[in-house]
């Protein structure tokens, strides 16, 4: 971690939450045959960002939550306030920390006519180490089932341009914290993945910062594979009143999310930007619904170096929990290579 990063990540979240009003989300034109998949979509960013898609009048929301029953209330918050009629919204389920459950849910998406937009939102933090399929748990959540979803519905996102004729967009939230993720459990430069399931090296403090470092790595890693892609993004929507730091009940922490955190609502409209942003968005970190330049360690030559690093490693950590799941990847840039 640079501490010039460090301190500019930080001034940069405070003066945003401030001084910025990310605009109200707006119609890109007939929206009514468009279908939407928002994960982590009952409560939070993630309810919020469903709100303002059903608000501005998207054909299908597809909920994917983790429970069903808290889905279904949030289905007829979500009702209630847009007047929408109750086919507009499904709630699927899929658990973020349980690899046979993402797997069905890829599977059920395949059977949806399009595919206009994924919003990758659920996500943890915690400072608690514990496995979860054989990888420590934020790593798991936020890092390794994101990109096993996106892998699994990466033919489904081709089709949808093949016969649709436009790309579909695949955001996975980030966060400003990963200008201040510390380095050191990334070194030395092999065997990252499986070093940061060793309990007894674990820095949990970090680990949050450290998983939205990865994901930013892996977006910009797949933009830079120069295949057919979907428009992939991370967007960070600042520091919102989200629940995310519902482990921390100390003083410090329920001042700050009173008196320096968006509204979940102002937040959410990052996410909806990045739905609706252009080719320039294109692996790359956003704020304050712009292209924002993302810390140095992650741009810089060493900073390169891991992030191929890591991608090698997801790739072969995919394979294992899917055979195949990469193959379209890979087969495209081989072709690549030979041209």
């Amino acid at each position: 971690m640079s501490t010039l990063s460090a301190i500019y990540g930080t001034a940069h979240a405070i003066l945003s939450n401030f001084f910025v009003t990310p605009p109200v989300p707006q119609a890109h034109g007939d929206m009514s045959k468009l279908i939407y998949i928002v994960t982590g979509a009952n409560t939070g960013l993630g309810l919020e960002l469903s709100r303002h898609l059903l608000r501005l009048g998207v054909g299908k929301l597809i909920m994917g939550v983790r429970s069903p029953s808290k889905g279904e209330a949030a289905k007829r918050d979500l009702l209630t306030s847009t007047k929408r009629k109750e086919s507009s919204v499904e709630v699927w389920t899929v658990d973020m920390d349980d690899y046979s459950s993402i797997k069905a849910f890829a599977k059920r998406v395949q059977t949806l006519p399009r595919v206009d937009g994924i919003c990758a939102n659920a996500g943890m933090m915690t400072t608690t180490f514990s496995l979860s399929e054989g990888i420590e748990k934020t790593l798991n959540v936020n890092v390794v089932s994101t990109f096993l979803l996106f892998f699994l519905l990466l033919p489904k996102m081709r089709e949808h341009e093949q016969t649709i004729g436009t790309r579909t967009h695949f955001t996975v939230v980030n966060s400003g914290l990963h200008y201040t993720a510390k380095h050191k459990e990334l070194y030395p430069t092999h065997d990252i993945l499986d070093r940061l399931n060793d309990p007894k090296k674990a820095d949990m403090d970090n680990r949050y910062p450290l998983s939205k470092l990865l994901v930013l790595w892996m977006v910009r890693e797949l933009a830079a594979q120069g295949t057919s892609m979907p428009i992939l993004n991370s967007p960070n929507p600042s520091f919102c009143q989200s629940g995310l730091l519902r482990e921390d009940d100390s003083a410090f922490a329920r001042i700050a999310e009173k008196y320096l955190a968006r509204t979940t609502e102002s937040g959410s409209r990052t996410l909806y930007h990045a739905q609706f942003a252009g080719p320039e968005s294109h692996g790359q970190y956003l704020a304050n619904c712009h292209v924002q330049k993302p810390a140095s360690h992650a741009t810089s030559r060493a900073g390169q170096v891991i992030q191929r690093q890591v991608f090698a490693e997801l790739l072969e950590k995919l394979e294992n929990i899917e055979p195949g799941v990469t193959s379209s990847l890979k087969s495209s840039m081989t072709q690549k290579v030979k041209a």
